[in-house]
């Protein structure tokens, strides 16, 4: 940070990013020459040997062998430079590698005598060209390994070049300063990546809203990084060091509640947890529908869950395609009917029981099922969360779009892509549910889902409410940015919404994005550590956790960092360029002007949260009887911040979650019995 230069446009890597790269080359060069020097001293008398025929005998080959012995020698003195330079100072201290720049264009252009020398090679070994044989076997296999290797490390350099070259990069930050050349670049962005999505995905295209989903989600990449010189290797040391920011300040306020000797905001006690709470509200029947939301997810899931099992606990539950019924209640399933038999093997219910199943699966349209579930006398619609690429475009179309329905506040916005999605599950769906209760008139209507589900299903629940007024939805682990805070706190009453741990998806909205890149450039500039140490300390945290040293060490003392700045802003008044605390400067100022959507998004419903409990002194050592989760009534607002945490994937996955309540439910029940025994 910031990006590169060279060759006169920038390049989506950093000059701090090329430590490893550096030395696992390094160390690949240093076997080669080892081998090549091994090589010329059983070869290079033998040469003398050989037909000295123009450029056709022993001249070329002692050529190749002492032009690619010092070659090599070179590389690696300049491969140790380049690692050397390039891991000098902190991320933001771009002078100190000032001469990555040129140490990098040397060896770019030490890459046409390779090539050339590869040629010869070739030309050697695999070619009748050169009238020298070699009749050692093992120079022989070395030469051909190395030229074949060097073809191999060549593409891959070529690939490098590729994968860090940036179709923008002739524009210079500096002059993104004024709205319309800032105008003029996001919409170049814009439709770089709406191009890239239309290539990578063209199978997308033939959807009916595929070409609107690649603009709406090009138009979001290109929003969330405007005006930023970020590289991606920024945003991950960025992260890292949030991971050990935000545990610092979690720890500093454990250590504010017990100076203040604050009551716990969790508790372990379920019956206290639901003794404000309606009767419909409970953890057995959220436990029942969550079964039943996961079912939605058809055959991937159980294969998913039972790798080596998986076909054969399908088996018995798919239908030959000669005996399909024509009148089928299933509809965009395959021949064998395999979405159903995954519903009917992880609901345990039979095909009597599913009054209809949609597994259409395109941009906004999500597979669901209508389930008549007798024992809790409801009509249950569960519609199925993110599995596919279609359904994370309809994700990831996040911007805000205005959502009518009778009875739900005025100005009310809604995640597009949901409301979207909403809209045209519901053609379907209502001629359904008329048959429906046509035939079970004193049911109850619920809907359920997890994830995208979950998103999907509050939408369409606020859409049929008028016609249903007392239905009921159950929604696990709900997109953050879903539906404006009026709207939000009307759903409460009919929306109970069950996040667990850390689960990203419960805080993933567009503001929170915003808000973490802008964290990400300010925690970058507040470290003291150079970007390879923090990749490094990335591993072990990942394997070992953040230790209690590194809380304080990772940072800059405040003195330090107001130098800095100073010094930053007395070059800029003095250069008048752009410099990287600059940029961060520009972030903070324009955090607000430039958001990609203009109203911000909640977490719908009445908001469960349950997370581990964190066991305290002797209980470290010793197993006792106490709960092994602890929860809360949340509220909409604590979920607006990305937390960077070891299992925020993880608990976001349906079978996390419902493990999760199932023991809640299993240790309530077994403290109970322990306190009557």
């Amino acid at each position: 940070m910031p990006a590169l230069r060279l060759l006169g446009r920038k390049w989506l890597a950093a000059s701090d990013d090329l430590v490893f790269p550096s030395i696992f080359e390094l160390l690949f060069r240093f076997v080669w020459l080892v081998l090549i020097a091994l090589v010329v001293e059983v070869l290079y008398p033998i040469t003398w040997q050989c037909q000295n025929d123009g450029w056709h005998g022993g001249s070329f080959v002692r050529l190749y062998l002492c032009g690619t012995l010092a070659l090599q020698a070179c590389l690696m003195l300049l491969l140790a430079a380049l690692a050397q330079q390039s891991a000098r100072g902190t991320i933001t201290e771009t002078e100190a590698r000032k001469l990555v720049a040129p140490l990098l264009l040397l060896k770019v252009f030490l890459v046409l005598p390779e090539v050339a020398l590869n040629i010869m090679g070739t030309m050697w070994m695999f070619c009748e060209v050169i009238q020298c044989m070699v009749t050692d076997k093992f120079s022989s296999v070395v030469i051909q390994s190395i030229v074949l290797f060097n073809w191999v490390q060549l593409a891959l350099t070529v690939f490098g070049l590729f994968m860090v070259f940036d179709p923008l990069g002739s524009v210079d930050y500096g002059d993104m300063q004024d709205t319309p050349n800032q105008v003029r670049h996001h919409r170049k962005v814009t439709g770089l990546w709406s191009r890239r999505f239309r290539w990578a995905f063209c199978w997308l295209k033939r959807d009916e809203h595929g070409k609107e989903a690649f603009q709406q989600v090009a138009a979001l990449l290109s929003a969330l990084f405007r005006s930023t010189d970020l590289v991606p290797s920024d945003v991950v040391a960025g992260c890292v060091l949030l991971r050990v920011r935000q545990k610092r300040e979690t720890r500093e306020m454990r250590r504010i509640q017990m100076l203040n000797d604050e009551e716990p905001i969790y508790t372990t006690d379920v019956n206290k947890v639901f003794s404000e709470t309606p009767p419909w509200m409970n953890l057995n029947d959220a436990l029942h529908y969550l079964r039943l939301s996961i079912a939605a997810y058809g055959w991937p899931y159980v294969l998913y869950r039972h790798c080596l099992t998986g076909f054969c606990k399908l088996a018995r539950h798919l239908t030959c395609c000669c005996c399909r019924p024509k009148n089928s209640i299933v509809t965009d399933d395959n021949c064998c009917l395999c979405h159903f038999a995954g519903v009917k093997y992880m609901s345990k219910l039979s095909a009597d029981d599913i009054i209809f199943a949609s597994f259409n699966n395109r941009v906004f349209e999500l597979p669901f099922c209508v389930i008549s579930d007798h024992d809790r006398e409801s009509i249950v619609v569960a519609i199925r969360g993110s599995i596919s690429l279609r359904d994370i475009f309809t994700d990831f179309t996040a911007g805000s779009e205005k959502f009518e329905a009778d009875g739900v506040p005025e100005d009310t916005a809604a995640h597009k892509g949901m409301s979207m999605g909403a809209a045209k599950m519901l053609r379907r769906l209502l001629p359904v549910l008329d048959r429906a209760f046509a035939q079970y008139p004193h049911y109850d209507l619920v809907l359920t889902g997890h994830s995208l589900g979950a998103g999907v299903a509050v939408l369409v629940a606020l859409k049929l409410r008028p016609k249903y007024p007392h239905l009921k939805v159950f929604a696990f682990s709900t997109p953050a940015g879903l539906i404006s805070r009026e709207a939000a706190r009307f759903t409460e009453s009919f929306v109970m919404t069950i996040g667990v741990g850390d689960d990203l998806v419960m805080r993933l909205s567009v503001h929170s994005i915003e808000n973490l890149r802008t964290k990400v450039i300010q925690t970058i500039h507040a470290t003291k550590l150079p970007k390879y140490r923090i990749m490094l300390n990335g591993f072990g945290y990942a394997l070992f956790g953040v230790p209690a040293r590194d809380l304080e060490s990772t940072w800059r003392r405040p003195e330090d960092l107001e130098a800095n700045n100073s010094e930053d802003s007395d070059a800029l008044l003095v250069q008048g360029v752009s410099t990287v605390s600059a940029e961060a400067a520009l972030v903070s100022r324009n955090i607000f002007a430039r958001r990609f959507s203009s109203a911000r998004l909640f977490t719908p419903g009445r908001i469960l949260h349950i997370v581990r409990r964190k066991r305290m002194g002797i209980e470290k050592k010793v197993r006792t009887q106490e709960p092994t989760y602890e929860m809360r009534w949340a509220c909409a607002e604590d979920f607006m911040e990305l937390h960077v945490m070891p299992r925020m994937l993880l608990d976001h996955l349906p079978e996390n979650v419902h493990r999760t309540i199932q023991t809640v439910i299993e240790e309530k029940h077994s403290y109970r019995v322990t306190q009557v025994v």
